[in-house]
């Protein structure tokens, strides 16, 4: 019976020293933007007089932060580990919680607090961000500089991380599955046989989310914004999709407007309630919204230009992202085959936008633009090449210029101007083929010819009239 008891003893006491080491396994996820700030939160109001608290980092719990309350020291070794944490690391000394700034993917891993003898874990995943407009390319880097023989490469998409393109090395493959998904990245994936880096080209919003990066067993996360581009003309009206085809019943759909992220309108389906906030903004959205209470959809009827900007739709936690450009006139150009034509907008600098984008078509394919300084690209190989070796965008004004025209470039241009403040302007280029157009100097002889002609008829018939009275 004494044996028992002592077993029953040493049983409890070993079980209470792991749950002292195990008992708190449980690791927070936090994630966090390349290049921003992250807090990890140590959950205390203010610290005791007695308190000793520890920030380590890494499987080797290196300590990178502490505060001894009784000595009243805070401490930051930001000059461990290489010095990745130099200059980035903050302790609130109220509460003990570490703040990471301008974070990079070196500072991902494993953090853990100390309080006396209780211990927190956090998990840092650090994403790369990515915005882009609706229509354009972008670049997923896997920041390798050629892939090695036996490397195996993977590209996972989305919560469900649906596998859409790999590279195995060791069986010399490289395979794209664009046709997951119900086909959304179908003829728009190209992997870099060489880096094994992704390219999504002519992208949409049903391309935003998460992307990740498996390299062997390293993993790499991105996090893709696709701004949804819409154009519309003043005076007319314009819906923003949300994509949904219901609401359920504990849905709550958002929708904001401008860099002040002010709300505009709202639907709450758990209180059965539809509002719009009309009058904010100085009244400029007043009586011209609608929201449509099945889809969440939101419709601005009589637009003008004040309604130009940023319009967010957040549906619970998700967020959808426009850009609304209304456009005040469209100009008419048109040109004799075979000539140029340079679409001018009576703007002598660039410099007070960020970006120059001129785009074509009903589809707003990208054609040309300006990033950053000198910095210009032409997609001549767009639309089957049409444009191939025809455009020069002016680096100063950002003048579009199409030479050797051809009937096919015959349509509609708009040019998107990108700075705090949005503006755009339209263009409607028709191309006459030389048979049935002439220029001004033709039609001017042209002109002249007929006149002489019609005088020279005259004169005739009254020659003619005279000649029989005197006969």
């Amino acid at each position: 019976m004494k044996k028992m008891f002592l077993k029953v003893v040493l049983l409890c006491l070993c079980l209470w020293r792991l749950d002292g080491v195990f008992g708190d396994d449980e690791v927070k996820s936090v994630s966090v933007r390349e290049g921003t700030f992250v807090t990890l939160n140590s959950d205390l109001t203010e610290m005791k007089d007695d308190d000793v608290i520890q920030w380590r980092f890494g499987d080797e719990n290196t300590v990178i932060a502490e505060i001894n309350v009784t000595v009243d020291r805070i401490t930051v070794y930001d000059d461990v580990l290489d010095g990745r944490f130099r200059d980035r690391l903050k302790l609130d000394k109220q509460t003990g919680s570490l703040t990471i700034i301008d974070t990079r993917a070196e500072h991902e891993g494993v953090y853990e607090l100390q309080i006396n003898s209780e211990i927190k874990r956090f998990r840092l995943y650090c994403v790369i961000g990515k915005s882009v407009m609706e229509g354009d390319s972008v670049t997923l880097n896997s920041d390798l500089t050629e892939i090695e023989d036996d490397d195996v490469i993977q590209w996972r998409f989305g919560y469900e991380n649906t596998l859409i393109a790999e590279i195995n090395k060791r069986a010399d493959r490289i395979t794209v599955y664009d046709d997951v998904l119900d086909g959304r990245f179908r003829d728009r994936l190209k992997l870099d046989n060489q880096t094994g880096s992704l390219t999504i080209t002519n992208t949409t919003t049903e391309h935003a989310g998460y992307n990740y990066l498996e390299i062997n067993s390293e993993i790499k996360r991105f996090r893709l914004t696709v701004f949804g581009l819409v154009s519309v003309m003043e005076g007319d009206s314009v819906s923003l999709n949300s994509d949904l085809t219901e609401m359920k019943d504990d849905d709550v759909i958002l929708w904001r407007f401008g860099y002040e992220d002010t709300l505009i309108a709202e639907i709450n389906v758990t209180a059965d309630r539809i509002t719009v906030y009309d009058d904010v903004l100085d009244g400029r959205f007043r009586d011209r919204l609608k929201l449509d209470k099945q889809t969440g959809s939101l419709t601005i009827t009589n637009i003008t230009t004040e309604h130009t900007g940023f319009y967010y739709l957040q549906i619970n936690s998700e967020i959808k992202r426009f850009i609304l450009f209304v456009i005040d006139e469209v100009k008419s150009v048109s040109v004799k085959e075979g000539d140029s034509v340079s679409l001018n907008f009576n703007h002598t600098e660039m410099k007070d936008y960020y970006r120059v984008q001129w785009r074509f078509g009903d589809e707003n394919t990208v054609i040309a633009e300006k990033k950053t300084i000198n910095r210009i690209t032409v997609y001549d190989d767009v639309l089957d090449g049409r444009f191939r070796d025809r455009l020069k965008l002016d680096n100063q004004t950002g003048s579009l210029t199409i030479t050797n025209t051809t009937t096919e470039h015959d349509g509609d241009y708009k040019l998107l101007m990108f700075s705090r403040f949005f503006s755009s302007k339209a263009f409607r280029v028709s191309v006459y083929d030389s048979v049935h157009w002439c220029g001004p100097t033709e039609a001017v002889i042209r002109l002249v010819l007929s006149a002489l002609v019609g005088v020279a008829t005259v004169i005739i018939v009254v020659y003619e009239i005279r000649s029989r009275r005197a006969e």
